[in-house]
């Protein structure tokens, strides 16, 4: 899948018939709008799809750090125990929103893995020059646009390269994570934010080419016409949020 524009997928389209579509694949990459409570609702719904089809090797999620995981809960484990397994934090993540996924994993005996940069490592990813090498210059140039517009355009230009490296850094880290959990005939679901799904610059980047790699943007309203993914599921709109305003008034 890709090259060309991405499949655009209607929002009445059943999960299960979209997983459907993608397979077989050793990865799924989705990549979803944070405050989107449909986002959540599919997520749950792709793992629920591919724990029906004995598919699921694991669920990597980038709302928990890397060295976190339920492999040694049993099926039966209490909420409470899998948010201690994952060092959940719940300001950050709202576990209402990603529980329902998680638990479909753990009472289906699928580990769930974090798969995000550790905070303890991204004052050195920041530092880390090397890293400046593992995008191309057109994709690198792509990904600190993308930083300068996930910071309102507020940032410093001197921060721009030091917080790409830490995009990069935790993309590398969510495909080390994946590596690390894939099994042969199965499929590892990550989620993510859309900018980490995307092929161009994102997870993708930094897994190993012999992965049959599906990429996906969950897509709240617009004409769906992102590039970087093999297909957009499209979900109703929201109201119209200046994401923005904190941080200017800050």
């Amino acid at each position: 899948m890709l090259p060309g524009a991405p499949s655009t997928v209607a929002a009445d389209v059943p999960v299960a018939r979209r997983i459907d579509a993608l397979m077989p694949a050793d990865v799924i990459l989705l990549g979803e709008q944070h405050d989107a409570a449909d986002h959540h609702r599919i997520e749950r719904e792709a793992v629920e799809a591919l724990v029906t089809q004995g598919k699921l090797a694991a669920l990597a999620i980038e709302m928990a750090e890397v060295g976190t995981g339920t492999a040694k809960l049993p099926a039966g484990a209490t909420e409470a125990q899998v948010q201690d397994a994952l060092k959940w934090n719940d300001k950050a993540w709202g576990w209402d929103d990603y529980g329902p996924a998680i638990m479909v994993a753990v009472r289906a005996g699928v580990p769930v893995v974090g798969a995000n940069l550790p905070l303890a490592r991204i004052k050195a990813a920041m530092a880390d020059v090397s890293l400046d090498a593992q995008l191309s210059d057109s994709g690198r140039e792509t990904q600190q646009a993308a930083v300068r517009a996930g910071h309102c355009d507020l940032l410093p230009e001197s921060q721009i390269g030091p917080m790409t490296r830490v995009q990069i850094a935790r993309d590398r880290a969510m495909a080390q994570a994946i590596v690390k959990v894939r099994q042969p005939g199965k499929t590892v679901l990550l989620i993510s934010g859309a900018g980490h799904a995307t092929k161009t610059i994102g997870v993708a980047q930094h897994l190993p080419t012999d992965l049959s790699i599906r990429s996906i943007q969950l897509q709240a309203g617009g004409a769906g016409k992102a590039k970087g993914y093999d297909a957009i599921w499209m979900t109703p709109a929201l109201p119209d949020k200046d994401y923005c305003a904190s941080l200017r008034k800050g």
